[in-house]
């Protein structure tokens, strides 16, 4: 069959979760037999979330073939075991880079180069990429940012004008936010209604609404929002909060997302998959009881800034029947005085990534402290370098070793040889990452 497509907006808020509900749906295409993958189109300017501070925007996520990425393509691997990589994220710096140096090499002709068609030529070209070249049956594209920023107009215009060309191989599914009003004790659909209405404006009609809410949304209210949004109610899906995200696909498919999207598209909906393993893995995630204290020992008291970390040490906690809590420890803030009080109790330490000399002396603490009395630890990039430095002082005898700058001579030759064999071209992207 021709690669199908699915577009995920996002409406009212952000932070809803719509890389979880983008991860959930290839999952359950995917028990369907489906060959899927999953891309994130983000709107800033940045070529990609390399120079990021993770307190912008959470970790990055690193793909096989060594790309910084969005944290959301952790979330799609975790999901549906698919390798992403370097085609699966694409900001708007990228998309105009690539344009720039398209009218650069004088690939337009003398053409005014403009937003409309060249900006979205180039994010459709972008979009349609991973399904032409792998020929997947479905390219589930997730777009950042929420109806109504100044940012995100040209992939909305971009999937305006898929919507067109692909006709019943498209469908958009438009995730928005239901409110809880305490003191009236009533959940409001304005916000989700004026954020349909947003999105009809740009030319999109969305195929699919769910909605995000605390609090269970009857049906009446669904009918509701079908009415005034111009959809079907049984395309009007709730996505109600969960104990944990790992639950989305199983509501998602007893709301019936999957077969809606397939019906939407005049596919057959067949038979509904058991999703055996993956409810295996909640059954025994809900029965582990015995818990294990894991501290993550880092500068970034920010959950996403080591998402991939948390999520890795709550999956190697369901395989083995244990429930993971973990403890942020601050390494800025650790001494040779206080280490003992800040890890007591722990079973296992992480000391986590990061970049710069802020906190590195107390990673360096604590890396001695768990060496000196066995406590299973685990170093992650810059992490792993401070138990190397703190073996090679304390061990090894050498006091000044230490993770240092260059001093500016030696950098500047460096770079000027790197550059000369075109392995550096500018200040992010220079390191060696993936596979």
């Amino acid at each position: 069959m021709d690669t199908k497509y699915i577009f995920v907006t996002g409406g009212v808020a952000s932070s809803l979760g719509k890389g979880i509900i983008a991860a959930s749906i290839g999952k359950l295409l995917q028990a369907r037999g489906f060959n899927i993958t999953i891309q994130k189109f983000d709107p800033y300017i940045n070529i990609d979330p390399g120079t990021l501070n993770p307190y912008e925007h959470g970790e990055c996520y690193v793909t096989d073939d060594g790309r910084e990425t969005d944290l959301d393509l952790g979330h799609y691997e975790r999901f549906t075991g698919i390798r992403t990589s370097a085609h699966n994220n694409v900001t708007t710096g990228r998309i105009y880079q690539n344009v720039i140096n398209k009218e650069r090499r004088g690939d337009y002709l003398g053409k005014t180069v403009q937003v409309i068609p060249h900006i979205t030529d180039e994010i459709k070209r972008a979009m349609l990429l991973n399904g032409k070249k792998y020929h997947y049956d479905f390219v589930i594209t997730e777009v950042g940012g929420t109806v109504g920023d100044i940012e995100s107009l040209p992939f909305l215009e971009a999937i305006r004008q898929l919507k067109w060309e692909l006709g019943q191989d498209a469908v958009c599914i438009h995730l928005t936010y239901v409110p809880y009003l305490a003191a009236a004790g009533e959940l409001k659909t304005k916000p989700t209604q004026h954020s349909v209405k947003e999105l009809q404006s740009l030319g999109i009609q969305p195929d699919i609404i769910v909605l995000r809410t605390e609090h269970d949304l009857h049906a009446g209210l669904r009918k509701k929002v079908a009415n005034f949004c111009n959809v079907e109610p049984e395309c009007v899906v709730q996505s109600l909060d969960q104990p944990t995200i790992y639950e989305v696909p199983v509501r998602m498919q007893e709301e019936g997302l999957d077969t809606a999207i397939l019906r939407k598209m005049g596919l057959p909906i067949g038979e509904t998959p058991g999703l055996g393993p993956w409810r295996s893995f909640l059954e025994r995630r809900h029965k582990a009881t015995e818990e294990v204290h894991i501290g993550l020992v880092g500068k970034y008291d920010l959950q996403d800034a080591y998402k991939s970390i948390l999520e890795s040490l709550s999956q190697a906690g369901t395989y083995n029947d244990r429930r993971v809590r973990t403890h942020f420890v601050n390494s800025e803030k650790l001494t040779d005085e206080n280490i003992a009080d800040e890890l007591k109790g722990l079973d296992g330490v992480v000391i986590c990534p990061g970049f710069g000399q802020r906190g590195i002396e107390g990673k360096i603490i604590a890396a001695r402290y768990c060496r000196e009395n066995n406590i299973p630890t685990l170093g992650i990039c810059l992490g792993m370098q401070m138990m190397v430095i703190e073996f090679g002082r304390t061990v090894l005898g050498f006091d000044d070793a230490n993770s240092v700058e260059m001093n500016p001579t030696t950098k500047h030759n460096v770079i000027d040889i790197m550059e000369e064999q075109k392995n550096i071209t500018n200040m992010g992207g220079t390191m060696r990452l993936g596979g």
